[in-house]
């Protein structure tokens, strides 16, 4: 049954029936190692990519529950699409939308992923209806830089060429204020400062006096300080 306030986007692609379990992993790239009269220690370095899995129902007949955004299709749509996202080889926008049963907005996941791995199961105890198990990872843009080496009579020089390819969103500014509008909550604002929802506990620290112990509630006309990154 399609669990409600919860809907799932691949690209633009909306599932007629949302999950009823969502795992996001934030993978370590930490490292460990031994010093002498020192003992162990934990380098800590950036997180690494993360990996999102899911399972969903396709259904091969219309239900009440299910939710089209174009009318109803079949599960053989679905399950051409899941192929092409695999296929073409290109990232994708992964969005999930969270509402509270009384209409409140609570934070939204929004992440370019690639498409990892997908299974079809049939069971019979489905009927005709079908399970996909799906693995996504998060997918960042970057770019090469090329070094060209000036040789001379005195010494070397090196000439750093313009990148290929913007690599990332320009660094957000410094520290600043905004005034809560009305469908705001610190993820959206974060995303819209930062580039990235999930640095809104940023916000939130910098920001309890204001807003209290619960993060989810913020109200319009709060004027909220947005630290630098």
């Amino acid at each position: 049954m399609r669990h409600s306030g919860y809907d799932f986007y691949l690209k633009k692609c909306l599932l007629p029936v949302a999950p009823s379990k969502l795992t996001i992993k934030a993978n370590n790239t930490n490292e460990t190692v031994t010093l002498i009269n020192e003992g162990e220690i934990n380098i800590l370095k950036k997180p690494g990519l993360t990996d999102i899995e899911f399972e969903c129902m396709i259904p091969q007949m219309r239900y009440p529950f299910a939710v089209y955004k174009s009318g109803f299709e079949d599960a053989e749509y679905f399950l051409d699409y899941f192929q092409s996202l695999k296929r073409q080889r290109k990232p994708f926008q992964f969005i999930v939308c969270r509402r509270k049963p009384a209409g409140g907005q609570l934070f939204d996941t929004n992440m370019k992923v690639s498409m990892e791995d997908y299974q079809v199961i049939e069971d019979a105890k489905e009927g005709f209806d079908l399970k996909v198990k799906i693995k996504l990872k998060q997918w960042k843009s970057y770019g090469t830089k090329t070094v060209r080496i000036v040789m001379n009579t005195e010494q070397p020089k090196a000439a750093v060429e313009e990148q290929r390819e913007t690599v990332n969103s320009p660094a957000p500014p410094a520290a600043q204020s905004y005034t809560v509008v009305k469908g705001d909550c610190l993820w959206k604002i974060a995303k819209k400062f930062y580039g990235d929802g999930a640095k809104f506990p940023v916000i939130y620290e910098a920001n309890k006096g204001v807003i209290g112990g619960d993060p989810n509630l913020i109200r319009a006309g709060q004027v909220l300080t947005i630290p630098a990154a």
